[in-house]
């Protein structure tokens, strides 16, 4: 669905490129997830975040979604991305970028 409207997805986290291979094949995910296991990218879109679980605060990273025109210009973010629903308002979205 994405192709169709010529938009290419990447997938960015600190895992392993193992731990992504592992993640791809098990939930069949068809689109590139990079590694970036210095944190380096995660940084300069700003998603790594202070979180909290069981009172242990730790640096994590917020799910986030950006769409990024070609020129490499940010020009919409979607943070703290919940899954459900989440596909159907991005590709709403690159519908309106792309008229």
């Amino acid at each position: 669905m994405f192709r169709r409207i010529n938009a290419v997805v990447l997938g960015v986290s600190k895992d392993s490129v193992a731990s992504h291979q592992k993640f791809k094949a098990r939930y069949k995910i068809p689109f590139l997830l990079l590694s970036d296991p210095d944190g380096r990218v995660c940084e300069k879109y700003g998603v790594l975040k202070e979180k909290n679980m069981y009172g242990k605060k730790y640096m994590g990273i917020e799910r986030s979604t950006f769409v990024v025109d070609e020129a490499g210009k940010v020009v919409h973010a979607y943070r703290r991305v919940k899954v459900d629903g989440h596909v159907t308002a991005v590709l709403e979205a690159l519908r309106h970028f792309s008229r």
